[in-house]
């Protein structure tokens, strides 16, 4: 009898035979083996995730258009574990980030029976929410196969979308439906088939990379900084004035004063204490497609280097 043909992730490795029973740092220190490779998929996929960063800051530059992340299971929850974050970290407009989970957000503590497998969901998904040529999609599956995730990324494709597909099996189909497959080869799991583990390490370690990457392409990084952070709590209205007194030598109550005259805007603080009127502040960034260095270069080039 023909045995199955498994799936690099759905593999059983044979070193971690009998590891229920080995001490337990032995099995920790296997899985944290397991992290570290998967850590290593990553960085051997650092070419084509530039290129696809730089599509989507094309895209989305100058445009209304959104990030769309897709998936069902540990893969759609981690892309929605990134994509929430970019509101507060990086001043990302709410609405123009969305969620394609399949079995929708019911699905995110219990899993739906039948969800992952339902293209038609898939398909109502897109249009739905409209996906359409401003938009940047990222589909995320292990397996690199989920009918619910690979329809998405056909479908927005069809309608002009940017795609961008993450697997973690060489050829997997997924990997076609996007006009960026990225492979994230884990290979198999210290525990076969749970890919929660190297995969899931791999697809949220390439999103932080990604995402990240993305917001210093639109502007929101300066000097190392989340220059864009939204200040919804006491410990990031601190960290706003720490930025500015940084990046100006000015004063603590210059930089406070600076900031409660911008709205707790720090881009447009930084322009404040460096002598701008708040309105001619936010003129200056939109001049300048929010891109600080250039705005600060504007009114004293000497000290800076962009051009």
């Amino acid at each position: 009898m023909t045995k199955p043909e498994w799936r690099e992730t759905e593999k059983r490795d044979p070193q971690y035979d009998g590891i229920e029973d080995w001490e337990t740092v032995e099995i920790l220190t296997a899985l944290a083996a397991g992290q570290a490779k998967a850590i290593s998929a990553v960085m051997d996929a650092t070419a084509p995730l530039a290129k696809a960063v730089d599509a989507a800051a094309a895209r989305l530059k100058g445009s209304k258009g959104r990030i769309v992340y897709a998936g069902a299971g540990t893969s759609g929850r981690l892309a929605i574990l990134d994509g929430v974050e970019l509101t507060p970290t990086f001043g990302w407009p709410p609405e123009r980030c969305v969620f394609l989970f399949a079995g929708g957000m019911a699905g995110l503590q219990k899993a739906v029976e039948g969800a992952e497998d339902d293209r038609d969901a898939a398909q109502r998904d897109v249009y739905a929410e409209s996906v359409g040529p401003d938009d940047v999609v990222l589909g995320l599956a292990a397996s690199g196969t989920t009918p619910y995730t690979r329809t998405v990324l056909q479908a927005a494709r069809s309608n002009g979308a940017l795609t961008i597909a993450l697997a973690n099996n060489p050829n997997a189909p997924m990997l076609d439906d996007a006009e960026h497959g990225i492979l994230l080869q884990t290979g198999a799991e210290v525990l076969a088939g749970s890919t929660r583990l190297g995969a899931g390490t791999s697809q949220k370690a390439a999103l932080n990379l990604f995402s990240t990457a993305l917001m210093a392409r639109l502007n929101k990084i300066h000097r190392g900084y989340m220059i864009d952070v939204l200040t919804t709590n006491d410990k990031l209205v601190a960290r706003a004035e720490r930025m500015v007194v940084d990046l100006t030598g000015c004063a603590l109550e210059e930089a406070q004063t600076a900031l409660k005259r911008c709205d707790y805007h720090v881009k447009s603080a930084v322009l404040v204490v460096s002598g701008c009127e708040p309105e001619e502040a936010q003129q200056l960034l939109d001049a300048h497609e929010g891109h600080l260095g250039r705005a600060l270069a504007a009114i004293r080039p000497e000290q800076n280097g962009y051009t």
